[in-house]
């Protein structure tokens, strides 16, 4: 091994490690590792921001756009609504929306079709009276699943059908995936469907857990004691009849920015002190009422004199507050927005609700006018968990962006205009005609995603030219001798789909496909069946809620914990494998 290699692979297991570890972001881990591979010469100067002006890098911001006007046009909702019916039986509901969601999947990117569907699903569930997360999961992975017909669908393909490009003189097509993407999708949201959802814990099936979700009643809140309350001069144990007849919890006492530890059960209350209560929306309101307590920011005059709704909304994982705390981004001086309280899988946490570093998947109470509110949810990347009616579609506009979207697919499908030249020309179409706004076209893009490609693409790179993806393919080829190249292909996939599960699916393709291609070269077969089976592998991951932002996505609307995605996830896994290796042997012959 060079001493090139051993600097290249010891920085693999640096971006690996701290990955799977999630404590610091992915674009920081893979812009650090970049930064490592110029300093030490492994990635040369020329090469060092190549991956940004990346066709593949191009492509994902362009969809992402592409995904915020067809939503912005009202033509998903219309569907969406005439599909959605509550009174159907809990199997056909899943099974619709099911479908719809992975046929969605397959024309804009599936992060954004989740997005689009959830509330609705949610929705469809409170009225039905059962639990969201019977059918949040099976959502998710449909989704999942669906993303892997087409190039657009998810990032992975994306990755791959460029990089053949740059390898093999020429990239996979919009519908190139589809033979075995579909094969894959169709028998696994019949799986998600039919028996999927059944292997979720016995709780999540009980009838109690829907009322339990939709409370929420693990909401960790903060409220203010105000001048003239009656609880002013009582202690906070005074306190538990009335707050049991709300159906509050009263947890904690902070006085001058201060918790009081420990003894805040005996603390006689004083004004402009902040109660820490567990509570539920509905609960919250009638404590308010019944103790005389305010909201934080409310009596301040922060929060204005309009009139003021409560929002729940979850953290995505580009949104601007995942990693930070409501304090730091100034929510309430900046935004007029007060955070009212924070859920987080049922788990109660020790910091305070405004200065908890919050995480993808948190559940935020927000309180504000409601036309801030639909400001800030837009503008911060967060994910409303009611079904906003209230927002402003420009359903006149639906079949223009449509046939310009539908247009633009058939003219790069059949070789007229190159990919990238076409989604931009829709993204043009789409910002003339305000069907996305200017102000809306970069918070369109996740940028992270796109820091994430653009870092690793070069590091990609370098581990071709110095040879690593020869040693990786020997090592992988000489563990697997002697036997046919259909198993070293179902190796392939399974490592690639295991790799997937603890760490982002980009910046997997973007390792296993340089790899996939040496061992195709070593066996002395096409690279065409080893590089699909990257892209199906790498887009499926289903055992972990940190595989897949759709999953992480769900974990606090679902209440789910994470033992429940293996569940219903590995029996998927094993169909995908069984379904996609016979698919890729006979669509992409060896």
């Amino acid at each position: 091994m060079t001493q090139d290699q051993t600097i290249l692979f010891g920085l693999l297991v640096f971006v690996f490690v701290f990955l799977i570890w999630g404590r610091w972001r992915y674009d920081l881990v893979a812009f650090v590792a970049l930064l490592i591979a110029l300093l030490t010469g492994i990635v040369p100067k020329e090469q060092a921001f190549s991956g940004f002006g990346h066709p593949a890098t191009i492509i994902i911001a362009l969809v992402l756009i592409v995904s915020r006007g067809l939503s912005n046009s009202g033509a998903i909702e219309l569907v969406a609504r005439y599909l959605v019916d509550a009174s159907r039986k809990l199997s056909t509901h899943i099974t619709v929306m099911s479908g719809f969601a992975a046929a969605l999947s397959a024309i804009m990117n599936n992060v954004a079709a989740l997005a689009l569907l959830m509330p609705v699903d949610m929705q469809a569930a409170k009225k039905a009276g059962r639990s969201p997360s019977l059918s949040l999961m099976p959502l998710s992975f449909a989704s999942i699943l669906g993303g892997m017909i087409t190039m657009i669908g998810t990032p992975p393909n994306i990755v791959v059908a460029e990089f053949r490009g740059d390898a093999l003189g020429a990239p996979y097509g919009m519908f190139d995936f589809a033979p075995v993407g579909l094969a894959c999708a169709v028998a696994g949201v019949a799986y998600v469907a039919l028996f999927g959802w059944r292997l979720l814990p016995r709780e999540r099936q009980s009838s109690d857990a829907g009322k339990e979700l939709f409370e929420l009643a693990d909401y960790i809140v903060e409220v203010r004691v105000p001048e003239g309350s009656p609880v002013i001069g009582k202690r906070v144990r005074d306190l538990d009849t009335d707050a049991e007849k709300a159906d509050v919890q009263i947890i904690g006492l902070i006085r001058r920015g201060r918790r009081l530890p420990g003894l805040a059960r005996i603390a006689e209350i004083k004004a402009a002190d902040i109660l820490i209560l567990e509570a539920s929306p509905d609960s919250l309101e009638e404590a308010l009422g019944a103790l005389k307590l305010e909201y934080v920011g409310k009596g301040e005059g922060k929060l204005g004199d309009e009139e003021l709704v409560l929002q729940e909304v979850v953290v995505q994982e580009s949104s601007r507050l995942a990693g930070r705390s409501a304090m730091s981004v100034r929510l309430l001086y900046r935004y007029r927005v007060a955070l009212v309280g924070v859920s987080r899988q049922g788990r109660r946490f020790r910091d305070k609700v405004r200065a908890l570093t919050l995480r993808p998947g948190d559940i935020l109470l927000l309180l504000g006018s409601e036309e801030r509110l639909n400001d800030i949810t837009g503008r911060l990347g967060l994910l409303p968990l009611a079904d906003r009616g209230h927002s402003v579609l420009q359903r006149d506009k639906a079949s223009i962006a449509v046939a310009a979207f539908a247009g633009a697919i058939a003219a790069a499908s059949f070789g007229f205009v190159y990919l990238p030249v076409a989604l931009g020309c829709v993204v043009a179409l789409y910002a003339l005609l305000n069907i996305v706004p200017l102000r809306d076209v970069y918070k369109s893009v996740e940028w992270p995603v796109i820091v994430l490609l653009g870092s690793m693409i070069p590091i990609g790179g370098a581990l071709q030219s110095t040879g690593g993806t020869e040693l990786i393919a020997g090592g992988i080829v000489d563990v697997s001798a002697g036997f046919s190249p259909v198993v070293v292909l179902t190796l392939l996939v399974i490592v690639t789909m295991t790799l997937s599960d603890v760490m982002n699916n980009t910046a997997t393709a973007v390792i296993a496909a340089p790899i996939a291609v040496e061992i195709a070269t070593r066996l002395g077969v096409s690279p065409d069946p080893f590089l699909m089976g990257v892209a199906v592998a790498a887009s499926c991951a289903f055992l972990t809620p940190i595989g897949h932002k759709n999953n992480t996505l769900i974990m606090g609307p679902g209440g789910y914990r994470f033992g429940d995605y293996w569940r219903m996830g590995l029996p998927l896994e094993i169909l995908i494998v069984t379904i996609s290796v016979p698919a890729l042997i006979t669509f992409w012959p060896l």
